[in-house]
């Protein structure tokens, strides 16, 4: 058992994986990636005091934990508001970048997901009977990985209206997406439809079979995504609950690829 008086630190491997749910290895990718794409950007104005590993490893473990402020500041030994704007100043920062070029054969998978949001200037109550924001989420059919996340719309929205209004759309382009029989009308391949008093032909049953268990990879990413309580009840205001869900998806990727 760790003693009371010891903080969580980067310093410390053993630390890494009960509070982020990352390997070492992959905790280390993602403080690579985010001290290659910011530079000196990162130390901008006041000084932490700490190495940019444990600022990062606070982040992941507010997404990983949801823990309270009062909860998690002491575990890393700074003050309530010195967690509060590590977290808001990090987190855009391990932001998922959204891929802007496709293979000519890539297969996207398009779905949405609610996540349940305090606040309710960006929420409305949803068929969870929660206040939630809607995310659109794009996947790779062959990777997996998550290639764009569109802006989180209020939860009563339809995925129909939310494909577009959430930028997602206009990211994926013309590349070939498949998605949900709810989203008719967005030039997404969906499944066949029975008309009515008429059953589909066999030929349109396996096709939907196909199209079903193809779709399912996208459920699975939400599955681990989710694993990231924050994403269960998410208290961050304003842009937070973005920032949260670009990267949770980014630390996925990353965890998927290793």
């Amino acid at each position: 058992m760790f003693a009371a008086c010891a903080v969580i630190t980067s310093s410390e491997a053993s630390w890494i994986g009960p509070f982020t749910g990352l390997s070492p290895r992959v905790f280390g990718k993602s403080v690579t990636a985010v001290r290659r794409e910011t530079g000196a950007d990162v130390h901008r104005g006041r000084p932490w005091g700490l190495p940019l590993e444990d600022p990062i490893l606070l982040v992941a473990a507010y997404w990983r934990t949801n823990l309270t402020m009062r909860q998690l500041a002491p575990l890393r030994g700074v003050s309530k508001s010195a967690a509060d704007r590590i977290i808001n100043h990090l987190g855009p920062l391990l932001a998922l970048r959204p891929r802007k070029r496709f293979a000519k054969d890539t297969v996207l998978i398009v779905n949405g997901t609610l996540v349940p949001t305090r606040d309710r200037t960006i929420a409305e109550q949803s068929k969870n009977y929660r206040y939630s924001t809607a995310h659109q989420v794009v996947i790779d059919a062959d990777t997996r990985l998550v290639v764009v996340v569109g802006r989180p719309l209020p939860g009563n929205r339809h995925d129909s209206r939310g494909w577009e209004e959430s930028g997602a759309k206009d990211a994926v382009g013309t590349t070939t997406a498949i998605a949900d029989g709810g989203c008719q009308g967005t030039g997404m391949v969906i499944p066949h439809r029975r008309t009515k008093d008429e059953d589909l032909p066999a030929w349109k049953e396996e096709h939907n079979r196909s199209h079903k268990q193809v779709r399912a990879r996208v459920e699975h990413t939400f599955a681990r995504m989710k694993s990231w309580k924050i994403l269960r009840d998410c208290r961050l205001k304003g842009d937070g609950v973005h920032h949260a869900m670009l990267g949770i998806a980014r630390l996925h990727n990353l965890n998927l690829a290793a």
